[in-house]
């Protein structure tokens, strides 16, 4: 038996409106939609849930082929998430206690929907319900000794550490840098001891003059 009931309809901007039908026939529900034929404007797919002790069925009707530049922008549930739809779509709802012989159709409100909306997609999180959550919880350091804390406040693991031991470390390397310039001063006064303080080296030079300067006489007899 027709009747008159509420659908949603999805423009393809993807805002949501609400239409009254009357007497309500699934084979006109394309005129609804903006659409002159109903030519491939058909039920795509039926989401079941149950809101406030009810269990609804909704049903929605596009059409998967149109022009360019038309392709409907609403975000629809699983399993039609990547689904692509053009122009208006329409939402039609039922209880799930009907049969197809005779479903019971029910209006759809935007209220109702939003709610099947949001349970289709598995719940939202309520930002400030998560947020009134994270300044109830405790904080773990205010239970920490500040001996064993940083200077800013955080835990002294091994990796944070206070920036005065960070000031210490860098004294120390100083320190040893200083050290090994010590070691290679001593080292350069060894090698200078070694080679007889502060006397001139001698020259090959020298050795060569002498040499050069000596004469040798040969006695007659050496001769024979």
């Amino acid at each position: 038996m027709a009747q008159n009931l509420t659908i949603v309809l999805v423009e393809k901007t993807g805002t949501l409106k609400t239409t009254s039908v009357k007497d309500y026939k699934e084979e006109d529900l394309f005129k609804k939609c903006g659409f002159k034929k109903a030519d491939g404007f058909e039920k795509q797919t039926e989401w079941t849930t149950k809101i406030d002790g009810k269990r609804y069925i909704i049903a929605l009707f596009a059409k998967k082929d149109g022009r360019a530049n038309t392709e409907n922008k609403y975000d629809f549930p699983p399993p039609v998430d990547n689904d692509l739809y053009f122009g208006s779509c329409a939402l039609v709802a039922r209880l799930a206690e009907g049969s197809d012989d005779a479903p019971a159709y029910v209006s759809l409100t935007l209220e109702l929907w939003e709610k099947i909306y949001e349970k289709l997609f598995g719940g939202f999180e309520n930002l400030d319900a998560t947020c009134a959550e994270d300044e109830e919880e405790e904080d773990e350091l205010e239970s920490i000794p500040i001996e064993k804390k940083t200077k800013q406040g955080y835990l002294k693991d091994g990796f944070v550490v206070d920036s005065d031991d960070d000031d210490n470390d860098d004294d120390d390397d100083s320190s040893d840098s200083s050290d090994d310039s010590d070691d290679s001063d001593d080292d350069e006064d060894d090698s200078a001891s070694q080679n007889g303080g502060d006397e001139t080296p001698l020259e090959l030079e020298d050795i060569g003059s002498e040499l050069s300067s000596e004469e040798y006489d040969y006695d007659d007899d050496d001769k024979k």
